[in-house]
């Protein structure tokens, strides 16, 4: 995996260090498509969801990403999503 996957991903386990709600999947995706390739999306989801507390396969994942296109989230959700994660340290 690229170094790059490797830093946004510590990037998220630091924002959600209990690993991420359900509820976020969609906004968190939502915003990682604003600055991340579907594949590279699809590599970190599995990769941060892939924890005996998730049970979600990589058609789970592409079915989640997919959602993104048709149900945008809300700007709660957004918001939600942004109060865990600290922007500045987006990894560059």
């Amino acid at each position: 995996m690229p170094r790059m996957l490797h830093a946004v991903i510590d990037w998220l386990r630091r924002g959600y260090p209990d690993g991420v709600p359900e509820a976020d999947y969609i906004p968190l995706v939502a915003l990682l498509r604003r600055r991340l390739t579907g594949e590279e999306v699809e590599q970190i989801a599995a990769e941060v969801l892939n924890s005996p507390a998730h049970r979600l396969d990589r058609t789970d994942i592409r079915v989640m990403i997919t959602k993104v296109t048709d149900e945008m989230p809300s700007d709660t959700d957004v918001q939600r999503v942004l109060s865990r994660l600290d922007p500045p340290g987006w990894p560059e």
